[in-house]
């Protein structure tokens, strides 16, 4: 297998729009988080810890998502560099271990938009509860 330089630039536009989308989950969760604290008080707390609780593991899942892709990018770059620096090996391995990031990070995006499902579901049973007890 041989590698153009320009073969792992083809990841950037990519990695690039999945920071986009990682980071507009990360600050939306985050506003999430504080509505939920500022009603903590209120008489369905065992909800909302249930939420925070969940919302915790996605921000979890979120923070390991960016990592990954973080490295995928810099990964890429270091093929790049490599590649042109004739180091064809070193581009190779580097552009695989990119593509390997990329993929975990995928992964954890799947598992985090497969949470996202259960929080709405507890937030389901919150509106069932309120509208049986009207």
């Amino acid at each position: 297998m041989t590698l153009s330089i320009t073969d792992p630039a083809f990841l950037f536009p990519g990695i690039s729009l999945l920071f986009l989308a990682y980071t507009n989950r990360y600050l939306a969760l985050a506003n999430i988080i504080r509505s939920l604290n500022s009603h903590s008080g209120d008489d369905e707390s065992d909800n909302i810890a249930l939420q925070i609780q969940s919302l915790h593991l996605r921000i979890i899942l979120i923070k390991y998502m960016q990592a990954f892709g973080v490295l995928a990018f810099l990964f890429c770059v270091l093929a790049m560099m490599c590649l042109l620096f004739d180091q064809q090996n070193g581009g190779e391995t580097l552009f695989i271990a990119s593509l390997a990031c990329m993929i975990i990070s995928l992964t954890l995006s799947l598992t985090e938009i497969m949470k996202s499902g259960h929080s709405l579901k507890i937030e389901l049973m919150r509106t069932q509860n309120k509208t049986k007890s009207n």
